[in-house]
């Protein structure tokens, strides 16, 4: 028998940073506190996006500044504004300071 993991959805309309972290973070498979492409991947598949995988990747790509191949605290921001720009979440404040 397979178990089958449900995440939340990510809020439809405008999310806060607040709601777009705590979505993400169900994707956080070793619960570290970054986020890898293959879980970004995850994430994006979740919301049913075409080319997942290649938009991880660009994702990764424009939000991972110290190219250590995660998104960590410093960098979600840069994962956000990606996020604004590339996949068309709305976002009601970019800045977030609340870790």
């Amino acid at each position: 028998m397979a178990f089958t993991r449900y995440h939340r959805a990510l809020p439809q309309g405008e999310t806060t940073v607040g709601e777009f972290r705590a979505w993400l973070s169900q994707f956080d498979a070793n619960g570290d506190g970054t986020i890898s492409r293959e879980e970004l991947e995850r994430a994006l598949r979740s919301l049913n996006l075409w080319f997942a995988r290649w938009k991880a990747r660009e994702a990764m790509r424009e939000a991972d500044a110290n190219r250590n191949g995660v998104v960590d605290r410093d960098e979600m921001v840069r994962l956000y504004a990606f996020a604004q720009k590339h996949l068309h979440i709305k976002m009601s404040e970019l800045e977030d300071n609340s870790y």
